[in-house]
């Protein structure tokens, strides 16, 4: 596993950890609409590195550890971190344009880089396997796709302090940055990178329909 992997996934651990029983830390450096409209944007990236509980930073955390080694053995670690960094901000932008007038809109999670790398990898290596719940095995596309529709539900559902929003920005930062990088995937696996951009643009419609 990549030193850079492993500091990322430490860095995430340590400061959950400390946003679980410091209380005045995690509203300090959570995602928080008013804040940042007032100039915190910091809250922007230290977001990404706290979660809503033990589950919640477990899943990325393995999703992240399932996922990264993919995009850093077809790149770098060097431009892994691009990814992670770029989609982790892009999931905070579309975040903040969507609930831009939402002003006690709060959200947590890595799920913006995560997602970023999910998508990053699936383009890369489109013929991935994933064992769901370790038993069932499914096409990676499947997951991401799946992982992104989810997403829409809890965006509309707002039962926790999760950033489901931050999952399609994040989402579409891995998508584009990767493609930039390596353009002759649009040619080589033209139907997975039409197929993985469908949650992208269902997100976008009901935005523009106002039903999120």
């Amino acid at each position: 596993m990549s030193l850079v992997l492993i500091v990322l996934i430490i860095a995430n651990v340590l400061a959950s950890l400390k946003g679980f029983d410091d209380q005045s830390f995690f509203r300090k450096y959570e995602f928080h609409i008013g804040s940042i409209k007032a100039g915190d944007q910091i809250r922007m990236l230290t977001s990404g590195f706290l979660h809503v509980d033990i589950a919640h930073l477990a899943f990325n955390m393995l999703t992240l550890y399932f996922f990264a080694p993919v995009v850093i053995n077809q790149f770098d670690s060097a431009y892994f971190l691009v990814i992670y960094f770029g989609s982790l901000l892009a999931g905070s932008l579309l975040t903040l344009f969507i609930h831009k007038d939402e002003y006690y809109y709060r959200a947590v999670g890595a799920s913006g880089a995560v997602s970023g790398i999910i998508y990053s990898s699936i383009l890369l290596y489109p013929e991935m396997q994933i064992l769901l719940f370790y038993v069932l095995p499914i096409p990676g596309y499947i997951f991401g796709i799946g992982y992104l529709l989810y997403s829409i539900y809890g965006m509309k559902s707002r039962t926790d302090n999760i950033g489901h929003t931050a999952h399609f920005g994040g989402a579409i930062g891995g998508y584009v940055i990767t493609l930039i990088k390596d353009p002759s995937i649009i040619y080589n696996e033209s139907l997975i990178v039409v197929l993985v951009l469908i949650p992208i643009v269902i997100l976008f419609y009901l935005q523009k329909k106002n039903k999120l």
